[in-house]
């Protein structure tokens, strides 16, 4: 089980990601996962992001879906839905991709929204849906603006709606 030293040295380890050659780099992240044993929800999603910062998508997604499955908890479930459809997105699935940002947005809010909107945003460019998407982004956009939050939102949604005299 990921005790709070274990999480520390998690942490270090993903601080020295842009030092390490890739290879081993997700070996070591492999080798501390072990430490938890096989079943454990957060070593498999730090597993899963290693495999996806280094590239290797395929095998990330997979690692996510183990620690969803293993009962994967708090903010690291909001973070496992994000890097699962990003994943998803990149390995041409973005209606799988969608669903999952559909259910996770359905899971309520916190400070990691701005991210799954940004996700939903690029998602649904993926899929040809380029104005829904721009508009997702200004509404996430609108609530860290100083003014023109109501207008921002009102021009974001107009950017979706039928247009009533074409």
């Amino acid at each position: 089980m990921a005790t709070e030293a274990w999480e520390a040295r998690a942490a270090a380890l993903w601080d020295r990601l842009d030092d390490m050659d890739e290879d081993v780099f997700v070996q070591a992240m492999t080798d501390l996962a072990a430490e938890c044993g096989p079943d454990d929800p957060v070593a498999l999603f730090e597993v899963g992001g290693a495999h996806d910062s280094t590239g290797r998508t395929e095998a990330a997604v997979g690692y996510y879906e183990r620690a969803v499955a293993a009962g994967l908890s708090g903010v690291r479930r909001r973070r496992v839905s994000i890097q699962m459809a990003s994943s998803l997105r990149e390995l041409g699935r973005p209606e799988r991709a969608l669903a999952l940002i559909d259910a996770e947005k359905g899971r309520g809010s916190d400070e990691y929204d701005g991210a799954l909107a940004m996700c939903e945003a690029l998602t649904l460019a993926k899929l040809g849906r380029d104005r829904e998407g721009l508009s997702v982004a200004l509404i996430a956009l609108a609530l860290h603006l100083p003014r023109y939050q109501r207008s921002t939102v009102n021009y974001a949604r107009g950017l979706v709606e039928e247009d009533p005299v074409g």
